[in-house]
């Protein structure tokens, strides 16, 4: 209740990973987007008649593609980014950098975390605390079926098919320093979570505190 998720294919280097944006309804009953994917009018207009949408949210360095073409189609709306996100892309509008603590707008609605130790990513993650849901971008994938052989051999090969968490190559070339990375992880741990959101792959509906724990126990403590 109060939380969407809006999925739509997306291929990338040859890989067809599919990509999902989550929409939440906040207090005053506008709408947070979460990773902003393309918006056709039919599909703006589906989303408009859930309420107004108040914020944009590129969650990661990655997860930008469809920001600015967003902004335009939700021009009243507040855009957010992930730190280092406004330097990377320059001439995109941003409103805000996300930082730990949320701003009054969803405050009521969504605790946040910038995960430390991959700044190549730089990802925020949030939880929908009234449905006990962990909303992720590229931290963690859950891809279980694939129709793409290139993509199932790729994920096969890269620890992450099949099964939930990060793949090989975050923990070898996105992952600078795992000390911080433990510190974080251990803090989304301390959240009350069932669900857990991920943008590439199948939702994990529930264990997902669990999962996330053991998908993450090779780092240090």
């Amino acid at each position: 209740r109060g939380l969407w998720a809006v999925e739509q294919p997306l291929r990338v280097g040859g890989l067809e990973l599919g990509t999902r944006t989550t929409i939440v309804r906040l207090a005053d009953g506008g709408l947070l987007v979460h990773s902003p994917g393309p918006f056709t009018a039919a599909l703006r207009g589906e989303i408009e008649a859930l309420g107004p949408v108040r914020a944009l949210i590129a969650p990661n360095l990655l997860h930008h593609l469809f920001l600015a073409e967003s902004a335009s189609a939700f021009p009243r709306a507040l855009v957010f980014a992930a730190p280092g996100l406004r330097e990377k892309l320059g001439a995109t509008r941003i409103d805000q950098v996300l930082a730990e603590a949320p701003p009054p707008l969803w405050a009521n609605d969504l605790d946040q975390l910038v995960v430390r130790g991959a700044p190549g990513l730089n990802e925020v993650v949030f939880l929908h605390r009234a449905s006990r849901t962990l909303i992720c971008g590229d931290l963690c994938f859950n891809v279980r079926n694939s129709s793409s052989a290139f993509t199932r051999v790729f994920m096969r090969l890269n620890s992450a098919y099949g099964r939930f968490g990060p793949s090989r190559l975050f923990r070898y070339t996105v992952l600078k320093d795992a000390r911080e990375m433990r510190a974080s992880i251990d803090r989304i741990l301390e959240w009350d979570f069932e669900r857990v959101v991920v943008a590439h792959g199948e939702v994990l509906e529930s264990d997902g505190s669990s999962a996330l724990r053991r998908s993450f126990s090779w780092l240090s403590p």
